[in-house]
């Protein structure tokens, strides 16, 4: 077992057996392996109940006892990806880390993303161990394999990364820290082209405490993430790389936690990276990775293995994982603390919103309206102008296009566009050229007309929506369709969703900060109603009444602060909570005022992301999220999509939409990430 710091909590899952008898676990294995077949069984039991230096006690006595060497013989018995893990466990950990690297390495390509996971994760000590190791069990230098496997930046920072000489100093010098961001900023996003050197020196000699510190400064500084900067200066596997060393410096646990779940999600398993990690936190810091996964994607780390692989290969990680975490949106104590610290940083966070359509510089509406009428005119339509002109204009530009086009032609340019474009893209530019108010009115008057409401719309709309833009909508509504939309809304739905929607509706909620004592006060009626409480302070309809008013009254900085109260008193997440307690509209609009408080960009991308994936598009969603955000938090929102499901928006919509509605699509979204 790795041994510990002073005073340090151990959080591994696997842990030295009691009563531990090297002979007898050699001779329980040999007799696993003697005969007709093996018994599988008896040995992912003793293997996964062992710890790593007790193995390697057994391998001694195995080869004393019976002249064999065990891994050969484990290698002999058993297969697939059953042998790998069992293998991998038996290895030290150096061995194992260099054995993976052997095999990154060698023969035709090179499997960058294991180079890139050991190497940005592993300590001083851990660099170290493994490149005496990778020299031992192969004879060769590290160093000069990975050189002669890798080029260009990527390979000058795994140099670095494999000296094992980050500081550890965690006494901090704020100048240092000032003068760094300094320098990133400059080396990146105030530079034309990109001073990679600087990147490499930063970012893979520093302490993780001084990074940590010079990340938190560079937001305040700049207004993005450092994460967003090298994005948009770094490619390739460099950025990949430097990514991951910033995941890394941030939350090692964190970065583990998302690896195994995109190793898990979607069609497949990535098997090699499921061992790889399972193995080698299995000892160091599973139970964080376990908290964290936990927290981060709503099911235990547990339940996804268990659902996702089969047979001596499941029941041998899940030994690995340790337990199960899923016990109906609860958190176990330790889990509850990196909750509350998570919303402790994303209330400190103050991340600045921006859009991907912005105003054009020398705008000449005059040219805009000719052009646009000269596109419509005779026979056939020139789309391409008309999406270009409208992509690149801010909205209220297209407002002086629209009332230019009137007074030159006597011709309403809206209706123009309507006649001239059909379908998703009709759709699309029509909604761009509508101020945002009536654009959003219009949607709402969708979601409630004909047969069928569409909740999801209200919604998202009416969930997401500041007091301004709110109060905006009640007055387009009116003006538009000479009805209130409260009245709408009331004839429209019914019971709780509907007083929910005409609560939001009103665009009354708070617009101050926090206050502790009544925030604690709100997290007590949220366990209350939610059923998680030791006691009952009032009557049901009261505190229903009292926990639909914190939702949708609160500000969003009061709310944050409830939400972590919530944690810290019950050990449970509100937003899992709600899911488990709550059903239909109720339950959904609810969880969409959570979603949008923890972290709005994200909610737009999960519902961007529901909309393009599996068999078929939801286009309505697509097209009003890319519309009504393009101006506000467009570019924030792409950069949740890429962090969130590893691949950009602009990759998503490449692979989902087609023709003029794509072109059209790809220039609000703004780039590629």
């Amino acid at each position: 077992m790795a041994k510990l710091a002073q005073g340090a909590k151990y959080r591994g899952s696997i842990h030295d057996f009691p009563d531990f008898d090297p002979s007898q676990d050699a001779e329980t294995l040999y007799n696993a392996m003697k005969g007709f077949g093996s018994d599988k069984e008896a040995i992912l039991e003793l293997i996964t109940s062992r710890s790593n230096r007790q193995r390697q006690e057994i391998c001694q006595n195995y080869k004393s006892l019976y002249g064999k060497d065990l891994i050969a013989d484990l290698k002999y018995e058993l297969t697939g990806k059953f042998e790998r893990l069992i293998v991998g466990l038996m290895r030290p950990p150096a061995y194992s880390d260099a054995k993976e690297i052997k095999d990154a390495i060698s023969g035709i390509g090179t499997d960058e993303k294991c180079l890139i996971e050991i190497l940005a994760s592993r300590t001083n000590k851990q660099i170290h161990q493994l490149v005496a190791a990778y020299k031992d069990a192969y004879e060769r230098d590290l160093e000069a394999d990975v050189i002669g496997d890798t080029s260009g930046h990527f390979q000058k920072m795994l140099v670095v990364l494999l000296q094992g000489t980050r500081e550890e100093d965690d006494v901090v010098s704020e100048d240092l820290v000032q003068q760094d961001v300094q320098d990133l900023y400059e080396a990146g996003e105030l530079k034309w082209g990109t001073d990679e050197a600087q990147f490499i020196y930063i970012l893979g000699n520093r302490s993780k405490q001084h990074l940590r510190l010079v990340f938190d400064e560079y937001l305040k500084t700049t207004g993005k993430p450092i994460e967003a900067s090298i994005r948009g200066e770094l490619s390739g596997d460099f950025e990949k790389l430097m990514l991951a060393v910033v995941k890394c410096i941030r939350s090692t646990p964190e970065y583990f936690a998302e690896r195994l779940f995109k190793a898990m999600k979607g069609l497949g398993t990535r098997d090699n990276t499921l061992i790889r990690i399972m193995v080698s936190r299995s000892e160091l810091d599973m139970l964080d990775i376990r908290e964290i996964f936990r927290t981060k994607y709503e099911k235990s780390l547990y339940s996804m293995i268990k659902n996702d692989t089969s047979g001596e290969y499941k029941k041998t990680l899940l030994k690995l994982c340790g337990g199960d975490d899923d016990a109906a949106g609860k958190f176990f104590p330790e889990a509850a603390q990196v909750a509350y610290q998570m919303w402790e940083l994303s209330a400190v966070a103050r991340v600045e919103v921006k859009g991907t359509v912005h105003p054009a510089g020398d705008f000449n509406p005059d040219a805009d309206a000719k052009a646009l009428r000269k596109a419509m005119k005779g026979l056939g339509t020139d789309e391409n102008t008309i999406i270009d002109i409208i992509t690149h204009r801010s909205n209220a530009q297209r407002q002086q296009i629209r009332q230019t086009f009137k007074s030159h032609f006597g011709r309403d340019l809206m209706a123009d566009l309507k006649s001239e474009l059909s379908g998703d893209l009709a759709r699309l530019i029509l909604g761009l050229m509508m101020p945002p108010a009536h654009y959003d009115a219009k949607q709402l008057k969708k979601a409630m007309e004909g047969a069928g409401t569409d909740e999801k719309a209200l919604i998202e709309i009416l969930a997401t929506r500041t007091n301004a833009e709110i109060r905006a909508i009640n007055e387009a509504y009116k003006e538009d369709y000479h009805k209130s939309l409260e009245d709408a809304l009331s004839s429209d739905t019914s019971g709780h969703f509907k007083r929910i929607l005409i609560s939001l509706a009103t665009g009354n909620r708070e617009e101050g900060g926090e206050d502790r004592d009544r925030a604690r006060e709100d997290a007590q009626v949220a366990a209350e109603i939610l059923e998680i409480a030791d006691t009952s302070s009032g009557d049901k309809s009261s505190l229903e009444t009292r926990f639909m008013m914190i939702l949708c009254t609160r500000s969003y900085q009061h709310l944050r602060r409830v939400f972590q109260e919530f944690v810290k008193m019950t050990n449970y997440d509100v937003e899992h909570t709600i899911k488990k307690e709550m059903s239909g509209d109720v339950r959904d609009v609810f969880v969409a005022i959570v979603q949008s408080v923890k972290n709005k960009p994200l909610f737009f991308a999960d519902k961007l992301y529901k909309s393009m994936k599996g068999a078929g598009t939801e286009e309505k969603t697509l097209t009003r999220i890319m519309v009504s955000r393009s101006e506000i938090d467009l570019l924030n929102i792409r950069r949740e999509f890429i962090e969130k499901y590893d691949k950009s928006l602009h990759q998503a919509i490449e692979g989902d939409t087609s023709g003029h509605f794509l072109k059209a699509l790809l220039a609000v979204c703004g780039g590629e990430d």
